[in-house]
């Protein structure tokens, strides 16, 4: 019992957290070039380990896909079945676990050792507002890049399924991309991005969340970095059904 009030309370404190954060985004003064900086190491730093997983994901995909539409002679239909699940599920979820295992767990990291070594103390004893001058950057800036990141996996994971579907399954190309363009739309598009910039708002929140709470040392440190992690990934997976859920259901 003590350890479900607790959860409540601390998702309770999250929430609350959140909306402090989205109180402050508005208030000046304005840091750009803090966002400019986080949004390079939340996007420039985890493009490539995107660009890699989605390349092979298409890979994957394409020969899954060849093997199931092999058995009712629909292989042409292949490369659509690639782009949409790449723009609409994998992609924003995997990016989204991506940058929670690199930026995610790093942020926690980087904002826990400050808090246990009293830098964000100091702070506030400067009437330097922590919260506006570490998190709100933070949260802006992997809200922004994640959508760009689940273009680039998708960008990959095409690519990679057209490698193997024109080279390895043996599909004529035009088939591949005709069947592309017919079933990939514009809504589909949005609903991937849609996730992402959700997602990517979420597990930011979450990695300055247990990092500006973090306590008790180097160990404090990293159980702290370890719950970020966790409870990113899973936030990911229950809103991808909660989304998914109200966009077709």
């Amino acid at each position: 019992m003590r350890r479900v009030l607790a959860a409540f309370e601390d998702f309770g404190n999250l929430v609350l957290f959140g909306g402090e954060t989205f109180a402050w985004v508005a208030r000046p003064p304005w840091r750009p070039e803090l966002l400019l900086q986080q949004m390079a190491a939340i996007g420039v730093g985890s493009t490539f380990i995107v660009a890699v997983t989605g390349l092979f994901a298409g890979m994957v995909l394409a020969l899954q896909g060849n093997y199931a539409m092999h058995q009712f002679g629909a292989e042409g239909y292949v490369g659509g079945f690639v782009a949409i699940s790449l723009v609409r599920e994998l992609g924003p979820v995997f990016t989204g676990l991506m940058v929670t295992g690199r930026s995610g767990s790093a942020i926690t990291t980087e904002l826990g050792t400050m808090r246990v070594t009293e830098q964000i103390d100091a702070m506030e004893t400067m009437a330097v507002n922590p919260l506006h001058y570490l998190v709100v950057p933070r949260v802006v800036a992997a809200t922004l890049m994640m959508p760009v990141l689940s273009i680039v996996f998708s960008s990959m994971g095409y690519l990679g399924g057209y490698i193997i579907g024109t080279n390895v399954s043996r599909i004529p190309p035009g088939p591949f991309i005709d069947h592309t363009k017919q079933m990939l739309d514009v809504p589909d598009i949005l609903h991937g991005l849609l996730k992402a910039l959700i997602f990517g708002t979420v597990v930011s929140l979450i990695s300055t969340f247990r990092g500006f709470t973090a306590s008790g040392g180097a160990r404090g440190v990293g159980e702290a970095t370890t719950r970020a992690v966790v409870w990113g990934s899973v936030a990911i997976l229950v809103l991808d059904y909660i989304i998914t859920f109200l966009a077709i259901g």
